[in-house]
Formats: structure tokens, C-alpha cells, sequence
């Protein structure tokens, strides 16, 4: 009888370990209004939380709402939208040079001298400049109780047909819908009847 009570309690704070995130996804999949607080981070940050917001909007996963006090969850982070450019420049040179002279002379006419010379330099240099566009954002969807229910962290140098923000927002829109969906096809832990029968 005690051993069963002990496997039965082992069992139960095993389950209880994986609870956490159960109940966490739970909390998502009930989310149906969602803000978007301002994003932390440079001067790009707000353009890019714009991005994200029509991003979520064309998934139609949750009612993106601008007032706070309806929302059901918040979406918080910080974004980053730099453009740069990046300074590639070499030289290269190779020189030789060789002389010879000889002479001889003497008081009155006779001088005999001769020289030789001979150069050779090459030199190349070049110089490219490159324009960089890189965005990245850490965001995190927050319940009213301040617990976090997901997270994600995305980087871009831009896409084929969209700048490097633009398709951020669509990583972190599509990561969402993926741990969504994960989500909605987990079943809840179903209760052992007739445990020590």
C-alpha cells in the first residue's frame, strides 16, 4: 500500500513539473484581445511595433486592441532597426628597383662611365561600400497576473521582396501561429481513475 502511495506521488509531481507550461499555454489559447505596449529600444522600434501590429492583425489571431484596460493580455519587448554601411578597402603594391654604375676617369679627356637603371612598381587599391539594413526584436505576450505566456526573439537582414522590419514582424507573427497551434493540439492531462484497484 505504501509503495503504491509513493508511485502515485511520484507520478503526480511529475505531472505537476510539466503543469507549468500546460497551464501556460492554456492562458494562451484564452487570450482573444491582445495590446501591444511601445517597444524599448532605438529610434526604429516604434515603426517596427507598427509592423508587428498589422502583422498580427493580417494573421487575425487575436483582436489587436489599442486600449490596455480590454486587452486580456499585453505584448511587451524591445526592437532594434538600424541601417549602415559597411567600408570593405585594400591596397596592394609590389615594387623592384636595381642600378649599376661604373666610371672611370682622367685628368684630361678620357672618361669612360656607365649605368644601368631599372624600375618596376605595380600598385592596387579598392574600395567598396555596402549599404546594411538589420532589424531584430524581443517581444513577449504578458497575462493580467504578469505571467509570461510566450515569448521569441527574431532577426533580419531583410527579405527578397521586404525590408529587414517588414519581415521580423512576419517571423514573430508566423512563430506565434506555430506555438499556437501547438498549443491547441495538446489535450489536457487527463485524471487516473481507478488508481489501486
Amino acid at each position: 500500500m505504501i509503495r503504491l502511495l509513493l508511485g502515485l506521488l511520484a507520478c503526480l509531481l511529475a505531472c505537476r513539473a510539466g503543469d507549468g507550461t500546460a497551464v501556460l499555454d492554456n492562458q494562451l489559447v484564452k487570450v482573444k484581445r491582445l495590446y501591444i505596449d511601445k517597444f524599448g529600444g532605438g529610434d526604429g522600434s516604434g515603426q517596427l511595433r507598427d509592423m508587428v501590429i498589422a502583422s498580427l492583425q493580417k494573421a487575425g489571431l487575436f483582436v489587436v486592441t489599442e486600449n490596455p484596460d480590454k486587452a486580456d493580455a499585453v505584448m511587451r519587448g524591445s526592437a532594434e532597426d538600424l541601417v549602415f554601411t559597411d567600408t570593405f578597402q585594400s591596397s596592394e603594391s609590389v615594387g623592384g628597383r636595381s642600378n649599376l654604375g661604373v666610371g672611370r676617369g682622367t685628368s684630361s679627356r678620357t672618361r669612360d662611365y656607365l649605368a644601368l637603371g631599372a624600375g618596376v612598381s605595380d600598385s592596387e587599391s579598392s574600395r567598396i561600400q555596402e549599404r546594411k539594413h538589420e532589424a531584430s526584436a524581443s517581444v513577449r505576450i504578458v497575462s493580467r497576473d504578469g505571467d509570461v505566456l510566450w515569448s521569441t526573439t527574431q532577426e533580419s537582414q531583410g527579405a527578397k521582396l521586404r525590408s529587414a522590419s517588414a519581415d521580423v514582424a512576419d517571423k514573430i507573427a508566423r512563430q506565434l501561429q506555430l506555438d499556437l497551434d501547438k498549443a491547441r493540439q495538446k489535450k489536457p492531462a487527463v485524471a487516473v481513475e481507478g488508481a489501486g484497484k
